[in-house]
């Protein structure tokens, strides 16, 4: 595993060596998916994950050609949005790619000063600053695309105290779940195709001052049939983390060549969310409904020991307990991490969901990746696609 940066040893609170201050952002604002059935998705998203009802967007609200239901837990925001009419952009959208991430989008101080570093910087516009006013104050968007049809927007919303954004009124529901103890982002995946993530490694360090602080390889990320290669790249403060995935050359086709195959261009791949009690999340989740990959062999498990040496003495979970669930365990210099993945939330086999707790690990789980892929394959040979 290749450090790119000496900082890291420092934790991702400290400002990295070279990264730029130019683009201070203060933490993700919400992610956007384009669906099918907002309706019936955010049902899905509430019930399968607990996600609370909060806002809404509609015919009853002035708006005639898109609906949009926001829902929250801990601070993280999702916003399912989904065309009212055949001539919405949207469905080309939904055509390609089924349903997926549109918008990541950034809170930010500025977003006027935001637009104008990242642009002139070389990002291609999606929209210039605008500015959007209700009686519960303003706030201030602007918009890049980034790899795909995939787009940042920019959230400026110091002057704003409404429930989520001019032109939403609170939704109101009986029906509001337990939440499953999910608590924020960690960090978001984008696949991009062959030859591409340098390139948009080179991006994000170019256009928004981010850093590739790990690195690995088809050496390292490889099973017997498949292979990739992954960048991780963070902005100075470490709050948003984007890893990006290349497939690699491989006897078979990897996971990264699958999504690519289905979602029909680069996209994000993966959500990442934060726990604090990994086992009694997914203990919840499970009896939601939700699907997780198939559990690695009892020699995984009899390894982990060996694998996390001297943190054991601090590992509280017994691993009886993860193993029961099919949790995964991984350690770095400065502790431990816990997680475990969803399969497929579409019917397309492309975005899915990974569930994450770290006690003092800044890495991403290198030492699970040869579990995790070669679940991931069986999954694959199930569906015909590896």
């Amino acid at each position: 595993m290749k450090k790119t940066l000496k900082s890291v040893d420092y934790g991702l609170e400290k400002i990295f060596d070279g990264a730029q201050d130019f683009l201070p952002l203060l933490g993700t604002d919400f992610v956007e998916f384009y669906v099918g059935n907002a309706k019936q998705a955010a049902h899905f998203y509430k019930t399968a994950f607990g996600f609370q009802s909060l806002a809404y967007k509609g015919l009853e609200t002035g708006s005639k050609d898109e609906v949009s239901y926001v829902l929250k837990q801990g601070k993280i925001r999702l916003v399912l949005t989904t065309p009212l009419n055949s001539k919405s952009p949207i469905n080309d959208h939904l055509r390609k790619h089924g349903d997926g991430v549109k918008v990541i989008a950034l809170w930010v101080e500025d977003a006027h000063k935001a637009y104008e570093e990242t642009t002139k910087r070389g990002a291609k516009s999606y929209f210039e600053p605008r500015i959007h006013r209700d009686e519960h104050g303003e706030i201030v968007t602007s918009g890049i695309y980034t790899y795909g049809e995939t787009v940042h927007v920019f959230v400026e919303r110091k002057n704003y105290n409404g429930v989520f954004f001019p032109g939403y009124i609170p939704w109101e529901s009986d029906y509001n779940p337990p939440n499953a103890g999910l608590k924020f982002i960690d960090h978001m995946v984008g696949n991009v195709g062959w030859g591409e993530m340098d390139v948009w490694v080179k991006w994000y360090e170019e256009v928004m001052g981010f850093v590739n602080f790990l690195s690995f390889d088809d050496k390292q990320i490889h099973t017997e049939y498949s292979a990739l290669m992954s960048k991780v790249m963070s902005n100075g403060n470490g709050r948003i983390k984007f890893p990006i995935n290349e497939p690699a050359k491989a006897e078979k086709r990897s996971q990264i060549e699958e999504y690519l195959d289905f979602y029909e261009d680069c996209g994000v791949q993966h959500l990442a969310v934060a726990t604090d009690d990994i086992i009694a999340t997914v203990k919840h989740l499970r009896s939601n409904g939700v699907e997780f990959l198939p559990p690695p062999p009892q020699a995984y498990y009899d390894a982990i020991p060996e694998r996390l040496g001297e943190h054991m003495s601090i590992m509280k979970e017994d691993i009886s307990a993860l193993q029961e669930l099919s949790i995964l365990v991984d350690a770095d210099e400065e502790g431990y991490l816990l997680q475990i993945f969803t399969k497929p939330v579409e019917d397309r086999p492309t975005l899915f969901f990974e569930i994450i707790q770290r006690m003092g690990a800044k890495g991403f789980g290198a030492g699970n990746f040869k579990a995790l892929f070669e679940s991931i394959e069986r999954e694959q040979a199930n569906r015909g696609t590896l």
